[in-house]
């Protein structure tokens, strides 16, 4: 295929790069007018204090959404929620095929479901091959901490692109293959344009460890604890990490439970994609809970602090089917994610209260290792697909500038940083920023997604920090414009001699407004919450949200 004169290859990533989660990558072939597009991954992040009430955040897609009918399909790499978790919210926007490999096609099913989604979705082998459009596509088997990661080959007339997804080398990964070399080494050979690739731990040197190391210090950390209750909490997607519990309980003579929705979820499309056969089975909950302290593992959700999680419940006592008592013991088989330090801290810290010991990474090196290349790793990867061009997507903007050194180092021609939103021509000519699509966030209000900005989580925010008072003032009719009773006001979130004074304020900006400014209801609404907020910063410091009603007889 000859492309004509005005076409392009480009990138264009709209989550994923200058922040950590939330991974969507576009890829479009043709004139600018008429491209078609290949999506690669959709997935999430998580709310904080900063957006209260608001648990999922997911990419603004405006800009494909627009294109939809020229948007070919959408690749998934893997099945982590920074990665799919966005597709059960976000496809009856977009309505193109799904593909994935067996184990992330089984849990992307099973959102789909849930959400009531009839979308097409296609399995594709480890390794597998298909053709959309202009783009020819590879499925390369990597490592991970997940099941069947994939790298993305996308052959093109102007060049081939590998879009990594995460990954790690993992000589021993104990579920799953190892990483396809050879593969990498034959498109290196064959030759690679670009290649966007995983920043996360572009600042940690050396490499980020094996799979079976970890199995090794769980079967000796549990072997230690005779007598005693012990909980592992883990990523549940984690599923070497479940397996290397499950054998370590059984090699201590005991049972495992499984604790927590995301557990049994994980397990259930592990197992029916071929994954965790040979294990003793699982026990439940309530059968753990009768069997002897010396006798139970509970493997369970909640490593990053999470309300409401199977751990959060169990330090607080609050769990009949997995109860904790001084003497047990906690295995955080995790790491911190950054943003999760004060939760994590205040349940560990319950813990402690309670008597409970607590281990984590910090005790025993090997107890947790990252799912991401270090930088030997990083070295390996660029060594073996040999780009022109190094893209870093997946972190923050310091990852990916420091990414972008380390590629410079190992002398790859041509590397660029392209925030969300950035639309990068890859080929032909020099790789350069031309565009800049619409980027940005949708947060999840409960069932209604939202535009970041539109208000409603920075409403919040007031609220949280200076409460909310409503002022009804009522006006008489007919030629007496005068209020004509007491302004009423109510508030939440308020010390109550700071309400009496608003209350006082509210009254006599109601009584003595100008007759002018009276009958406008608008301006007299604006006189009355001005003076109520005046006089709650003079008495408080604070400013609280105000909203005033005029109502006339």
């Amino acid at each position: 295929m000859n492309p004509a004169s005005d076409t392009e290859l480009v990138f264009l990533p709209l989550g994923g790069s200058g922040e950590i989660g939330m991974n969507l990558n576009l890829y479009g072939y043709g004139p600018p007018d008429a491209r078609k597009w290949l999506m690669v991954d959709l997935g999430i992040t998580f709310g904080d204090e900063l957006i209260p009430g608001v648990d999922v955040v997911m990419p603004d897609i405006r800009f494909i959404a627009e294109r939809r009918r020229d948007l070919l399909g959408i690749v998934l790499t893997h099945g982590h929620e920074d990665h799919i978790g966005a597709v059960a919210h976000l496809w009856p926007q977009l309505r193109c095929p799904l593909y994935a490999t067996p184990f992330t096609a089984a849990l992307v099913q099973a959102k789909l479901d849930e959400a009531g989604v009839n979308a097409k979705l296609t399995i594709v082998e480890l390794g597998g091959k298909l053709s959309l459009g202009p783009f020819e596509i590879e499925l390369i088997t990597l490592t991970h901490s997940i099941p069947e990661p994939n790298a993305v080959a996308i052959r093109t007339p102007l060049g081939t692109v590998l879009n990594t997804g995460d990954w790690k080398i993992d000589p021993e990964p104990l579920v799953g293959l190892t990483t396809d070399e050879a593969a990498l080494r034959r498109l290196g050979d064959e030759g690679v344009l670009a290649m966007t690739c995983d920043s996360t731990n572009v600042f940690v040197p050396g490499r980020a460890g094996s799979e079976a190391d970890v199995r090794r210090t769980l079967t000796q950390l549990i072997a230690d604890h005779p007598g005693k209750r012990v909980a592992v909490t883990a990523f549940a997607s984690n599923v070497a990490r479940l397996e290397s519990v499950a054998l370590a309980a059984q090699d201590a003579g005991r049972s495992t439970a499984l604790v927590g929705r995301s557990m049994r979820r994980i397990v259930g499309a592990a197992q029916s994609a071929g994954y965790l056969k040979g294990l003793p089975p699982f026990v439940q909950e309530e059968e753990a809970a009768l069997l002897p302290r010396d006798s139970v593992v509970y493997l369970c959700t909640g490593s990053q602090g999470e309300p409401g999680s199977a751990l959060a419940r169990m330090a607080l006592g609050e769990h009949r089917g997995a109860p904790l008592e001084a003497g047990d013991a906690v295995i955080f088989s995790s790491r911190v994610i950054p943003g999760n330090e004060k939760k994590v801290g205040a349940m560990q810290n319950a813990l402690a209260a309670r008597g409970i010991e607590i281990v984590t990474d910090q005790d025993h090196h090997h107890v947790h290792v990252s799912g991401h290349p270090c930088r030997d790793e990083l070295a390996d990867m660029y060594r073996w697909v040999r780009p022109r061009i190094a893209i870093p997507v997946h972190g923050e903007i310091r990852h990916m500038m420091e990414h972008k050194r380390f590629a410079e180092s190992l002398q790859v021609p041509d590397t660029l940083v392209a925030p969300n939103g950035s639309i990068v021509r890859l080929a032909p000519g020099q790789p350069a920023i031309v565009d800049e699509a619409p980027s940005g966030r949708l947060q999840l209000d409960g069932r209604v997604p939202i535009l970041e900005g539109d208000g409603v989580a920075r409403a919040r925010r007031g609220l949280s920090f200076a409460g909310f008072a409503g002022v009804t003032v009522i006006v008489g009719g007919g030629t007496k414009k005068k209020a004509a009773a007491q302004a009423v006001l109510i508030g939440e979130g308020i010390p109550e001699s700071v309400l009496a004074a608003m209350r006082e304020a509210a009254e006599n900006a109601a009584s003595r407004a100008p007759s002018t400014v009276m009958a406008d209801d608008e301006e007299f609404a604006e006189s009355v919450r001005r003076a109520v907020r005046r006089e709650a910063n003079t008495t408080w410091g604070k400013r609280p949200m105000v909203k005033v009603e005029i109502v006339r007889l």
